[in-house]
């Protein structure tokens, strides 16, 4: 606290200094009869050495910067596009800087080599085509290349992968995330926003989900009533309401009538078969675990509001937008054991972050993440159960070692790969 209010006292006085040393200037000059805009010479070569002391200083405060705090630690790109996002972003920064020291060098060289001097005149110099072709073009020239390569890079992170990724989904929500596997069949099961119950926040299609939905919509569940109570309410004439609280009244159970609608043209049309790609699903809420090598579809969506899935790790981005799905691609190079040895920190781990304010909680909005090698990743899914309680890895006991085999030889030959193109 004394440091504190001993650096503020330095600072006033040194306020107080220079408005001092300003009015014994104005002072000086009017006692020499000297006009606001004759300044004279030895004050003009003053400035113009101040203006090269102030960019040597500049120059030595920003190389300083750049090297403390320049570089943010998050480790080697841990993702097959990272490597590419961070060879693109160190690409703009050689052409920013380069450009900062040309055009600040030019700046204050030229204000301290052509500095007034007496008796001679500025020359006039109103316009240079050539000289304006050039600082039009070559910008331009290289904004073009800039966004062509930065188009590219992100077409590709954006790009579904092939058939032989995996399909992820990552399910947002005030204030947290939950991952969803294609489990066997690799095949995401549908869903519908109008399924969304407290039984089944994630909004998933099957037919007991459509049945309970209508059901709720109908009667009501906790905390909800359906259209049969708001029926009864409204021609209830011994509850005595406001006229705006009745028309607020008509408004909602107009809008679950137009609701049980929808989903009773949901339940006739749906097809039964559509159960097997939900009930094989994967549903995880304290974690993602990912396999080393694998390459991932990952599909984003939003229950509530916009967030942001931020992998600082992966160097990969992207917006969930409640009432769309986004995408993006991408396959995890090192597993977390690895990274750690990379990072010099045993309690590295890597994590999934919401990147966008999105409430009060926002700062509690994380997800950690967990890249395994083939054996302990095969384990990890030998341990998981399906949407249906089904085992994610579902065989009989005659075939089960043989397909774990084959599995097991599968992710070694993925996470293999992934070493020898390093």
């Amino acid at each position: 606290m004394g440091s504190k209010l001993i650096i503020l006292l330095v600072i006033i006085l040194g306020v107080l200094a220079i408005a001092q040393l300003v009015r014994v200037n104005e002072l000086t000059a009017k006692h020499a009869k000297r006009k606001e805009e004759d300044i004279p010479h030895r004050d003009n070569i003053f400035n113009s050495r101040m203006m090269l002391l102030f960019m040597i200083l500049m120059y030595a405060g920003f190389i300083w910067m750049m090297l403390k705090y320049g570089y943010v630690d998050m480790g080697p790109a841990a993702s097959a596009h990272g490597e590419n996002v961070d060879w693109l972003l160190n690409l703009n920064f050689v052409i920013i800087i380069t450009v900062f020291f040309l055009t600040n060098t030019l700046l204050f060289v030229f204000a301290w080599k052509y500095v007034k001097k007496p008796g001679v005149k500025a020359y006039f110099y109103p316009q240079n085509n050539k000289l304006e072709m050039v600082w039009t073009v070559i910008p331009a020239a290289v904004l073009a290349v800039i966004i062509i390569l930065g188009l590219r890079t992100w077409n590709d992170i954006t790009t579904r992968a092939g058939s032989e990724s995996e399909n992820v989904e990552l399910f947002s929500y005030q204030f947290g995330w939950t991952a969803r596997y294609s489990g066997m069949n690799n095949e995401l099961g549908k869903f519908d926003y109008k399924l969304t119950t407290p039984e089944n926040p994630y909004a998933l299609m099957t037919k007991a989900n459509i049945d309970s939905a209508l059901q709720s919509m109908k009667v009501g569940g906790p905390g909800q009533e359906g259209v049969e109570l708001l029926e009864e309410k409204l021609n209830d004439e011994s509850i005595v309401m406001s006229r705006e609280d009745r028309e607020a009244l008509r408004v909602e159970l107009g809008r679950k009538e137009r609701m049980v609608s929808l989903l009773e043209a949901m339940s006739a049309t749906y097809n039964d078969s559509l159960d097997a790609l939900a009930n094989d699903d994967v549903i995880l809420a304290d974690s993602l675990v990912l396999l080393k090598g694998q390459n991932y579809n990952m599909s984003f969506r939003s229950k509530d509001v916009i967030h942001s899935a931020y992998f600082p790790h992966f160097r990969a981005q992207m917006n969930t937008v409640p009432g769309m799905t986004t995408y993006f691609k991408f396959q995890p190079l090192y597993t977390t054991d690895e990274m750690k040895k990379k990072m010099n920190n045993e309690e590295f781990e890597y994590i999934l972050m919401c990147n966008k304010i999105c409430g009060g909680s926002h700062y509690k909005m994380k997800m950690a993440v967990t890249v395994l090698g083939p054996e302990e990743y095969l384990n990890w899914q030998k341990s998981k159960t399906t949407y249906d309680g089904s085992p994610w890895l579902d065989y009989s006991d005659s075939e089960r070692a043989e397909k774990e085999a084959e599995l097991l030889e599968k992710y070694t030959a993925i996470a293999s790969r992934v070493d020898e193109e390093k």
